[in-house]
């Protein structure tokens, strides 16, 4: 009698072991499932992963890829070898994800500037696009969950950016050997300072010069404090942000620039000093006296640049970026002319002075012309 009750016992110990064994497994399998329902929901309709593997408190993504919208100037806004992310696996069942680390690894990620300025990147991700049907009720109501992301780390990859703000087909700039890390994202509502830091280099037909960018930004509201810094960029390679007049075609054949520039952005009002040095700059003379380069006519600046090796402005930025009437381009334009036409011992009457003798030898000529 004894010995049935301890076999009894015994079966009913390893049915209830049984039980608690298959619910492990199916819970497991139930948080597997909504970890790849989390990860695809984040992504959004515009993103793709061919590889989801879930362990425990890590999750390995192979060849992520997220496309471009419609008018965006490349086919991909991201591509990753592997994503790696370590995770608080207790978040995932409420509706604060917390993820301790996310490595990007093998990257390539577009940045695009606007025709009105705006920067935008990852475009779509975490959000509703055109391909998600407007009349879905479940799509207008839905509420995504909040998600903290301690540390970002993107290695071996490229930034490539494009500015259509400058010109049309938007100009590139390839950012090479990237690195970059963000610490405290605090999504959706991105409210709180968030750090940057991000390195790389820039090849150009003569040097390859390194970029450098860190500091923290409140991406909500615009709020930002960041150092950004340049150092033996080829200036062929900037040559559409060296401001010339409309119509000229003044070029940079050769030289390097190096910039540092520390600004700071609160309540839309951005002060920002800094640093432009000109290392061995040449000029194109294209033959047209009414060329000009930084506001000086390009004869007198190339005959200048000869007694110049190095070249160094300061300037200072300060306004308000909700002023229509503040540019923030026009600004630095402004100041860099000024302190060029300075460094080369060139006052601002007698640029006008050489440009009133221009149009005075284009009329002379005219002159003769027409007497023949």
């Amino acid at each position: 009698m004894a010995g049935f009750k301890a076999r009894r016992a015994a079966l009913w110990a390893a049915v209830i072991v049984a039980v608690l064994a298959l619910a492990s497994i199916g819970g497991w399998f139930f948080l597997v499932h909504e970890i790849k329902a989390r990860v695809l929901d984040t992504l959004g309709p515009l993103g793709s992963v061919e590889e989801i593997d879930v362990g425990y408190a890590r999750i390995t993504l192979g060849r992520v890829r997220l496309r471009g919208p419609q008018g965006w100037p490349t086919d991909d806004a991201l591509r990753a070898e592997r994503v790696t992310m370590n995770v608080d696996m207790r978040s995932l069942l409420s509706s604060r994800m917390h993820i301790r680390q996310v490595t990007v690894d093998g990257f390539y990620l577009s940045v695009t500037r606007s025709p009105n300025g705006q920067v935008d990147l990852l475009p779509g991700l975490n959000e509703s696009t055109s391909e998600v049907p407007a009349s879905s009720s479940q799509a207008e109501h839905r509420v995504r969950p909040e998600r903290l992301i301690d540390h970002v780390a993107f290695e071996r990859g490229a930034m490539e950016f494009f500015d259509q703000f400058e010109q049309n087909p938007p100009y590139r700039i390839l950012i090479s050997n990237a690195r970059a890390t963000i610490d405290n994202l605090h999504l959706p509502a991105l409210d709180t300072r968030t750090a940057l830091d991000m390195t790389g280099t820039i090849k150009g037909p003569s040097h390859t010069g390194t970029v450098g960018f860190n500091g923290w930004m409140v991406i909500a509201n615009k709020d930002s404090q960041t150092h950004t810094s340049l150092r033996n960029v080829d200036v062929t390679t900037l040559d559409p942000y060296l401001p010339r007049k409309a119509g000229t075609r003044t070029r940079v054949t050769g030289g390097t620039i190096d910039l540092t520039l520390d600004a700071t952005v609160h309540d839309y009002h951005i002060h920002a000093p800094g640093t432009v040095v000109l290392n061995r700059l040449q000029l194109s003379d294209s033959g047209n006296p009414l060329d000009t380069f930084l506001s000086i006519p390009t004869k007198a600046a190339i005959a200048a640049l000869k007694d110049h090796g190095q070249i160094k402005l300061d300037f200072e930025l300060d306004g308000n970026l909700r002023d229509p009437t503040f540019s923030l381009n026009e600004s630095l334009t402004k100041k860099l002319a000024a302190g060029f036409a300075k460094a080369l011992g060139v006052s601002t009457e007698g640029a006008a002075k050489g440009a009133g003798e221009t149009v005075k030898e284009i009329g002379n000529a005219l002159k003769n012309l027409l007497s023949r």
